[in-house]
């Protein structure tokens, strides 16, 4: 029943900007957890950031501080992530997951979107 559905990733220069959009159906958000997830050949799944839609808490890997931000649009259960000087470390696939009553750490694993790709390179 809930579907997630990202967009927004594309190819852009190192220093470059991208908006990504999460939009949910199916359910409300008001009380999950949303977050972004990026999935790199050769690493592990990492967290990238992470909100709690119940209190607006955030979470942010340590090499999204300062660059990125999550967001949220309420009205249409839409949740942002705005990249800036975006680096080609920063490459890869961005999952949005949704979790309904999520816990304190950023591993959400409940449903899944298909997917965007990023790819930061000159």
């Amino acid at each position: 029943q809930v579907q997630l559905v990202e967009s927004g990733g594309g190819s852009v220069q190192p220093g470059g900007s991208l908006r990504l959009s999460c939009a949910v159906s199916g359910a409300t958000l008001a009380y999950y957890g949303i977050g972004w997830f990026r999935q790199t050949p050769g690493k592990e799944r990492e967290g990238v950031s992470c909100l709690v839609m119940s209190d607006g808490s955030t979470f942010y890997a340590d090499s999204a501080k300062g660059r990125f931000t999550i967001s949220r649009d309420s009205a249409e259960n839409t949740v942002y992530l705005e990249m800036n000087n975006l680096s080609p470390e920063d490459t890869g696939d961005y999952y949005c997951a949704a979790e309904l009553f999520p816990d304190t750490s950023c591993q959400y694993d409940d449903y899944w979107g298909q997917g965007t790709r990023v790819t930061v390179s000159s």
